[in-house]
């Protein structure tokens, strides 16, 4: 069979592919490639029409119920990048940043920088850098990302708002002036920080192990034997939950409002997140836990 693909924004024709029924939309996307070498695979989006929606890689032209000279629509999405590539860029620039205020304080306070670090911005620094190399390490090892690449204006917007916030927290936490929270604050919110990050690395364990390597395959997440997963029972994304513990008790530990904020921030984008990834949930599967919130249990 024949397919005619034009393009989303002019409806000019980019020529026409021969396929079968039994042909994927990720298929027909190499035989796009062949007729405009710009548009890689993962540049496209293919479309039934101009302003439709996205077509699924696995969806078959026959279980779209398209036959022999019909029409799809292409939209070039731009520039990409991995999703690894951005991951590694944006948790890598905060590590760096964070040590900049850290290691050479004389380069942004000057003279005043003679004065020795506090205990809390030296466990400060500690679990910053332990959070994102943990980051790092779990974007190497750990994670399987369902789309190979994303628009690359993606990495600039992503890595402003890690690096700018990396900064402003450094540069308060850092700071000369800085004034220590007593020993009982500052040790009961690195115990808090030291739980959430665990149970983050906890649920991100589980998640692997629940799509097979290579596959796409989406199955409802419950606890394992792990009690940390036990949050699972309580909300669909214990993973952000647990990164907004972490930071909530960072800004305690820290007693630093721009910590703080940047917990506020956090949680504000994770929420979005979240309760998009569970509207999905319920949609995908019926029998899906009715008890349980978005992101944080009993609330949202």
């Amino acid at each position: 069979m024949e397919v005619e693909i034009l393009d989303a924004k002019s409806s000019k024709s980019l020529g026409k592919c021969q396929v079968t029924s039994e042909t994927t939309i990720k298929a027909l996307k190499g035989e796009v490639y062949k007729l405009k070498k710009s548009l890689s695979i993962h540049r496209q989006a293919l479309r039934l029409e101009p302003r439709g929606k996205t077509l699924k890689d696995s969806d078959t032209l026959q279980s779209l119920s398209l036959s022999s000279g019909a029409k799809l629509y292409v939209r070039d999405l731009g520039p990409q990048i991995s999703w690894k590539g951005v991951f590694l860029t944006e948790y890598a620039g905060p590590i760096f940043v964070y040590l900049i205020f850290y290691q050479r304080p004389s380069l942004i306070y000057g003279t005043a920088a003679s004065n020795a670090m506090s205990l809390t911005a030296n466990i400060a620094a500690a679990c910053w850098v332990g959070h994102y190399g943990k980051r790092l390490l779990e974007t190497l090892f750990v994670h399987r990302f369902s789309h190979a690449t994303m628009p690359l204006r993606n990495l600039f917007k992503n890595c402003s708002y890690y690096w700018a916030f990396a900064g402003y927290v450094a540069y308060h936490v850092n700071h000369p002036l800085f004034t220590e929270p007593s020993t009982a604050v500052l040790y009961a919110g690195l115990a808090g920080f030291i739980v959430s990050e665990l149970g983050n690395f906890s649920i991100h364990m589980l998640l692997r192990n629940l799509r097979p390597a290579g596959s796409t395959v989406r199955k409802i997440p419950v606890p394992d034997s792990n009690p940390l997963s036990q949050l699972f029972n309580f909300v669909s994304c214990p993973n952000y939950t647990y990164e907004f513990f972490s930071w909530l008790s960072f800004s305690l530990m820290t007693t630093c409002v721009p910590a703080l904020i940047f917990a506020a921030a956090g949680m504000y984008q994770m929420t979005v997140w979240a309760i998009g990834k569970h509207k999905n949930y319920k949609k995908e599967f019926k029998d899906y836990p009715k008890g349980r919130k978005a992101i944080l249990p009993f609330v949202i």
